[in-house]
Formats: structure tokens, C-alpha cells, sequence
């Protein structure tokens, strides 16, 4: 049996298709799960393999992005999310998804409600979307296994993704190997440079797992480019295969193995 991928939608959402087309061509199971149906009990995380909350503007982005939905998440299924973790489920948030990932703690501590970092306006002032190039760095992360070092190209669409925490935080970040994705210059250097680094986030900071390395949180999608012409330039750059993919089939091979 494919694995069970729990695709979590609220209204708001608008990249869950994307999500749910990169995991089942991926080989698992994808299914579009709306939080009332988790909150009324008519489905249980307990019944996924892998949780992913995917792109877009939960309920509008309105208070912070990602604020209401992870308020939401810590109030009603914390239970549910509490057992998640311990049986070391792989959990992916995804733009909107990363930064509902922060606002409940899960991101950067792996900790439910303990909030000490947030995904704040871009330093631009406007809203990006563009193709960025990024570094996968090494770390535990599963999503991430295979791909130390490579450098790839990811689209990204936000207004709030400016990566910011406190030097304590940040320095047990770096220290901890937490840091999966660097944005990158022209010299596949990290950098703070826009446009390179598209909102300014600290150290570069495109995307981190928790200290376990089952919870992976980040601002450009993967889901955009699971295949080959999804790249503007594929033909000029003579890619094997489209660059997001690996994402959600290192996902779904941890889970087969699970």
C-alpha cells in the first residue's frame, strides 16, 4: 500500500492540488483533508503516514500569515499532533504551510506552542514571485537525504518570508544543522543581497527541519516544479528531471520504510 498523505486545506488554501499531483507522482496516496473534518472527528491524522500544509493565504492571511490556521492547529489538535510526533511521522509546510509551521512552535524547536522565530514582511516591501536558486545544505533532514550541496532552482510566492529569530536561537540553529535551503547569488554563495535573497531572511534562510529532522518547513515550492517544463529555461539547461521531486519522494520512501 502507497503511503497516506494527508494534503490539510482551510479556506485560503490554493496550492493543494499542486501538493497532492507531487505526492502521488511521487507514489503515495494523497488525499484533500479540510480541517473541519479533522476538527469533527470525521478523519484522523493517525490514519496518514505524512501531514502536509501546502501554499497559499489561510483565512487571508489576516492578523500574520499562517497565524490563524496555527491557532487553530494548537487549539483543536494538539492530541492528534502530539501522537503525530511521536510516531515520528514526517510533517511539510510548504510557503503559507512553513510559516503556520513557525506561528505553532513545531518550527524551529519541534515543540507545540513554544514560538521563538517568525516568518516576517520582506524587506522589498512588496510581494515576490519569481525563480529563485537555492542550496540544499546537509543536515537529518528526510526530505532533504541525497541532495547535500546541490543547487536548484524553485519558485517562490510570498509577502512574509523574511526569516527572523533571536541570536540565541539562530546561533542553536546553525549549531544544530537545522538549515536545509540557502538562498544563493549568481556564485552559488548564500547571501543577503535581494534580489537573490528575495526577503532578506537571516543567514540566507530558505528553509529548516526540526532538530529531528521529520519536520521540514520552507518558502520556495517545491510543488511548482515536479515537472520537466515546469522551468521557464528547461531546455537551455539540460535538466534530467524536475528539481522539486526529490522533495516528496524522499517523503514517501521514508515512509514505505517506516
Amino acid at each position: 500500500m502507497p503511503p497516506k498523505v494527508c494534503i490539510l486545506r482551510t479556506d485560503g488554501t490554493n496550492c493543494d492540488s499542486e501538493t497532492f499531483y507531487a505526492f502521488n507522482k511521487a507514489g503515495g496516496e494523497s488525499e484533500l483533508v479540510h480541517i473541519n473534518q479533522l476538527r469533527q472527528g470525521e478523519v484522523k491524522l493517525a490514519a496518514y503516514h505524512i501531514l502536509v500544509i501546502p501554499g497559499g493565504f489561510s483565512y487571508g492571511d489576516d492578523i500574520s500569515a499562517g497565524k490563524v490556521l496555527a491557532v487553530e492547529l494548537i487549539s483543536f489538535l494538539k492530541e492528534q499532533l502530539a501522537e503525530f510526533l511521536r510516531a515520528q511521522k514526517p510533517i511539510l509546510g510548504i510557503c503559507n504551510g512553513f510559516q503556520v509551521l513557525v506561528r505553532t512552535g513545531l518550527l524551529p524547536a519541534g515543540k507545540l506552542g513554544s514560538i521563538n522565530a517568525a516568518l516576517t514582511a520582506n524587506e522589498s516591501g512588496r510581494f515576490e514571485c519569481r525563480w529563485i536558486k537555492i542550496k540544499i545544505e546537509k543536515n537529518n533532514c528526510i526530505f532533504t537525504q541525497g541532495l547535500d550541496n546541490k543547487i536548484i532552482y524553485l519558485p517562490v510566492a510570498h509577502g512574509e518570508g523574511n526569516f527572523y529569530t533571536d541570536p540565541a536561537t539562530l546561533n542553536n540553529i546553525e549549531a544544530n544543522g537545522q538549515v536545509t535551503f540557502r538562498y544563493v547569488d549568481k556564485n552559488d554563495r548564500p547571501t543577503q543581497t535581494y534580489p537573490d535573497n528575495p526577503n532578506g531572511s537571516l543567514n540566507a534562510i530558505a528553509g529548516l527541519s526540526d532538530p529531528s529532522g521529520y519536520i521540514l518547513g520552507l518558502m520556495p515550492h517545491p510543488e511548482r516544479f515536479t515537472e520537466i517544463f515546469h522551468y521557464p529555461n528547461w531546455r537551455r539547461n539540460n535538466l534530467r528531471e524536475p528539481q522539486g521531486l526529490a522533495i516528496f519522494r524522499n517523503a514517501i520512501q521514508y515512509a514505505k520504510n517506516s
